[in-house]
């Protein structure tokens, strides 16, 4: 619908001859939409903003199975009338983690036979883990020394993005690095001007201006890089639709930090590929924290069993499954 028409040259996830851009051009999108969809057997919906579309191919064509995606926030809490409406022409939600499904049955109050769980997937083009882990260009940039133990978060940074549990991180560390005075902690991602403002000063608080470093924002071709010089991934979300940044860090060969109260639990195989803690709490943080620094190589995931339920070939056999149920 937002790509511009120009942009159909073709990827390796969209060639040219199956892909068409609209430039925001909503109107036209949704009719192209609703003409195509009436002939086909399904059409998937990858989000809850293209109901109207859904709800004209329903109109046309009774027997055309709908389903939609479901990733999180957007369908949590209270939607309009018009979107609760139009919800009811789907035929299946397809959520990405068993929180987002049981938060649809609870607050939209859709019929639990018509909800499915289909975790996300690796991307099947991810860049593969790199033999050499610290890459001498980040050593430099970062200033790291050989025997630095990293800590990495990875998300946006603003005050509405705080539920990602990055503050809690910092207040647990003032205590952690009189033990580890060798730890650094590599918060990325882009940042508000006042979430800047109120990392700083939490900073100072803290006394962590030694350990802490904000990258701004990281280009996807440096996450590879920036993954492999990890020694812990830290992310102790209360909102996580799923988390597919924990599934990446895993990919990597990271053990995972998550919290134990949203999407982050499908993620880690309900502890079982990385480290589910209490949210919001300083202590559980420290705690885990501790556990990791001590015996990293113990939490390291198990890669088999990572790829088993979040490979793209499992992610395709679970779609083939998701169609005939």
């Amino acid at each position: 619908m937002h790509d511009p028409a120009e942009s159909a040259v073709g990827n390796e996830y969209f060639p040219a001859d199956i892909f068409t851009g609209f430039g925001a051009a909503k109107t036209k999108f949704i009719l192209n939409a609703a003409k195509e969809g009436k002939k086909a057997d399904v059409v998937i919906l990858s989000h809850i903003n293209l109901l109207l579309a859904a709800w004209l191919i329903k109109k046309k064509n009774p027997s055309t199975q709908i389903i939609l995606m479901a990733h999180g926030i957007e369908i949590w809490g209270k939607i309009s009338a018009q979107k609760r409406m139009m919800l009811n022409v789907c035929d299946k939600i397809v959520s990405v983690s068993t929180y987002t499904k049981n938060r649809i049955i609870e607050e939209q109050g859709f019929p639990i036979d018509k909800c499915f769980v289909l975790n996300n997937c690796i991307d099947p083009f991810l860049q593969r883990p790199l033999v050499k882990k610290r890459a001498a260009n980040l050593i430099d940039r970062y200033n790291l020394k050989e025997n630095d133990i990293v800590l990495f978060t990875l998300t946006r940074l603003s005050e509405r993005d705080r539920y990602k549990g990055y503050d809690y991180v910092l207040e647990s560390l003032q205590n952690i690095i009189k033990r580890h005075p060798n730890l650094k902690y590599i918060l990325a991602g882009g940042y508000t001007e006042n979430e800047k403002l109120f990392i700083d000063s939490k900073i100072a608080l803290y006394g962590l201006s030694e350990v802490v470093i904000l990258t701004g924002f990281l280009p996807d071709d440096e996450l590879a890089q920036h993954f492999s010089m990890t020694d812990i991934y830290i992310m102790p979300s209360i909102k996580e639709g799923f988390g597919i940044v924990f599934v990446e860090a895993m990919y990597y060969g990271v053990p995972v930090i998550a919290g134990n109260a949203d999407g982050s639990v499908d993620a880690l195989l309900n502890g079982e590929l990385g480290m589910l803690i209490e949210t919001e709490s300083k202590d559980a943080i420290t705690t885990a924290l501790e556990k990791l620094i001590v015996n990293k190589e113990a939490y390291k995931p198990n890669g088999t069993l990572l790829m088993e339920n979040f490979g793209y070939e499992a992610y395709k056999r679970k779609i083939e499954t998701l169609l005939v149920s």
